[in-house]
């Protein structure tokens, strides 16, 4: 049964959750602002670039898993704690680099990798929380909000950038940056956590191990397969690559500044995102299940692959709304099936690999759209990628509607 409009949010412990996340999203997105605009001004080294992309998936293709392990086996509030350290620790490096004008590459490197582990002791542990805050009932509603906090932070986060940047100066901004984690440090303290989740479990943290068993777990159940089958396919071939190309679809439509064409484009895709969540939190009437999430993935490759085909502004701008909407709902809800389908021993070593598939194979889409992209031009680069991901997922469909058949067939 489908729960109330913004159920989550009738929840207290819940409401605390969001406003904290939705800062320390903020702060992730100011910290980015603010050092890639120093390190491009003090280096500008494009592999230092290509460098900053990497830093920021590959620690979710690396470790997400054994980080969800340690959230099966630890409180994972205290997970988090660690992760907001971490990114506490990488704003205030930059500062001190900052003002005391000592930033070498080997600094940046190393402050950028910090960021990353940070994000991975972040997110998978967080999805887990949820669970305990929410419970079943009320659990696609709160993957939902959390999904809107992300895209708030990803755009209020640059715009707060930009202003703390030109009141402040780089340095001591990104050192006021640090106050934003606060919030989500301290409230971890107080957040409420069931009994199951608080208690250290006996399931020990192997290593490649834990990914080549929750892989053979996960194969007998066949949402499972199929989610994380889908948010790797979605994440590899695209993922959010084409981000990074913006300015040059910019620049090819020939509207005006391509500097505010850029921003409108980017703002376009994060609208639809926030659209998305709120419509279907006001609506709660579309069912979550893997053909669904499938279809929704075919529109969203469409729209790409649409708006890698026109040469209007105004109708690449309405294809990225459409996006970012579709983008937003099927991750959503392939998240949410994750969550609720996980063997409950095991859910954090199940979550990870869902998000090793779907955020650490983003890595990957840089080669897919972004190298591609300097060989064919990014027009053609992004509508094959589009393209070949819409074969996989028509292919993913049918074996989904297979599967649900012999399920319905058998009476389960």
């Amino acid at each position: 049964m489908a729960s109330s409009s913004f159920a989550a949010m009738k929840s207290r412990p819940y409401r605390a959750q969001f406003i904290a996340y939705v800062l320390a999203m903020m702060a992730d997105n100011v910290e980015h602002v603010i050092s890639y605009w120093v390190v491009f001004q003090k280096f500008h080294s494009p592999a230092l670039a290509g460098f900053a992309v990497l830093s920021h998936w590959l620690p979710f293709l690396l470790f997400s898993v054994a980080v969800g392990g340690l959230a099966d086996r630890f409180d994972p509030r205290r997970i988090i704690q660690c992760g907001m350290l971490l990114f506490i620790v990488a704003s205030a490096g930059w500062g001190i680099f900052f003002i005391t004008d000592t930033l070498q590459m080997w600094h940046a490197m190393l402050l950028l990798v910090i960021h990353g582990c940070a994000g991975v002791l972040w997110q998978t542990p967080n999805q887990l929380l949820l669970y305990d805050i929410v419970g079943p009932a009320d659990l696609p509603s709160a993957v939902r909000l959390n999904a809107m906090a992300r895209y708030l932070g990803i755009l209020v986060g640059p715009a707060a950038g930009g202003v703390i940047m030109l009141a402040l100066g780089p340095s001591h901004g990104i050192i006021l940056n640090t106050l934003f984690y606060l919030p989500m440090l301290l409230w971890l303290f107080w957040a409420p956590i069931s009994a199951q989740g608080a208690v250290a479990k006996r399931l020990a943290v192997r290593g490649l191990a834990d990914i080549v068993q929750t892989i053979r777990v996960i194969g007998t159940y066949p949402v499972l397969i199929s989610m994380t089958l889908l948010a790797g396919l979605t994440s590899f071939m695209i993922g959010n690559a084409y981000h990074a190309q913006m300015p040059g679809f910019a620049i090819d439509l020939g509207h005006g500044d391509p500097g505010v064409a850029y921003s409108v484009l980017l703002a376009a895709d994060a609208a639809g995102a926030l659209l998305a969540g709120i419509a279907l939190e006001a609506w709660g009437r579309l069912r979550a299940t893997p053909q669904t999430a499938i279809v929704l993935a075919i529109l969203w490759a469409l729209s790409l692959l649409a708006f890698a085909s026109v040469g209007i502004y105004t109708l690449a701008i309405a294809l990225l709304f459409a996006a970012g909407f579709f983008e937003l709902s099927f991750n959503t809800m392939a998240q949410t099936m994750v969550q609720l389908n996980a063997p409950a021993d095991i859910r954090g070593r199940v979550v990870g690999l869902f998000n090793m598939a779907g955020l650490g194979m983003r890595a990957f889409s840089g080669i897919t759209v972004g190298l591609f992209g300097a060989a064919i031009g990014i027009h053609w680069s992004l509508a094959l990628s589009a393209a070949l991901l819409l074969a996989f997922l028509f292919v993913l469909l049918r074996r989904a509607s297979v599967q649900a058949g012999r399920t319905r067939a058998s009476g389960g």
